[in-house]
């Protein structure tokens, strides 16, 4: 039953506790979903914000993929808002995310999957889900992962109705990853190119990406006035 579901996801979310915190979201995540690793990431418009919080090192790699280049499982969940399957990255019966790809393979990412953060009209991101072996969600895993969804979006909001205007909440930022210096670079970019933050993003991000650089190092050198794009 859908209520015995979402009892039993609270219960090993909240371990007894009235309140946890947000970094419990992906600690307890590969055991209720039954994947290797889970990650959360944050969307507004059509940017990533950044990564709420990342169950392991493959997890944040995939986070950091996904930010960095703009595709990935999280990316098509936010901005189709609809549930993304890829059971084999190594043997995809459609070829995408041409960047993200081998990488992740590399990092022993066999399988992803991305689902949709929203409540009623609202998105907010993505859960995602990862897998060192390919095959698809059972019936069980899918659904317990749809509802662990819906608990981490409205948990992002009440944390968040909570802050000042403008102001992201104490209990997001606590081991969240926000890419702050990308996002302060863009704004730079934007300003300097007189384009909007997201085509700047996509600028910064190609930049990064045709000439082999961190993203974060090229925002660096951005936010020093030690490089100019364009």
């Amino acid at each position: 039953m859908p209520g015995d579901r979402l009892r039993r996801i609270l219960a090993e979310l909240s371990d007894g506790e009235s309140t946890w915190p947000v970094a419990r979201l992906c600690t307890v995540g590969p055991q209720i979903t039954g994947s290797n690793g889970v990650g959360v990431m944050l969307m507004s418009g059509d940017i990533p914000s950044g990564s709420l919080c990342s169950s392991d090192e493959v997890s944040e790699l995939i986070e950091d993929l996904q930010f960095t280049l703009g595709e990935g499982p999280c990316v098509d969940a936010y901005q189709d808002d609809k549930i993304v399957s890829e059971p084999d990255l190594a043997d995809p019966q459609t070829r995408r995310w041409f960047a993200f790809t081998p990488p992740a393979l590399e990092a022993g990412a066999r399988a992803v999957f991305g689902f949709p953060l929203r409540v009623g009209t609202v998105r907010l991101g993505a859960l995602n889900l990862y897998r060192d072996r390919p095959g698809e969600l059972t019936a069980d895993q899918h659904a317990d992962a749809l509802v662990l969804a819906d608990v981490t979006a409205r948990w992002v909001l009440d944390a968040q109705a909570g802050a000042p205007s403008g102001v992201v909440a104490e209990q997001l930022e606590a081991g969240a990853d926000f890419h702050l210096a990308v996002h302060n670079a863009a704004g730079i970019v934007s300003v300097q190119e007189g384009i909007s933050v997201t085509e700047a993003l996509i600028r910064l991000r190609a930049f990064a990406y045709s000439h082999d650089r961190p993203l974060a190092d090229v925002a660096q050198d951005i936010i020093a006035r030690r490089f100019r794009l364009g």
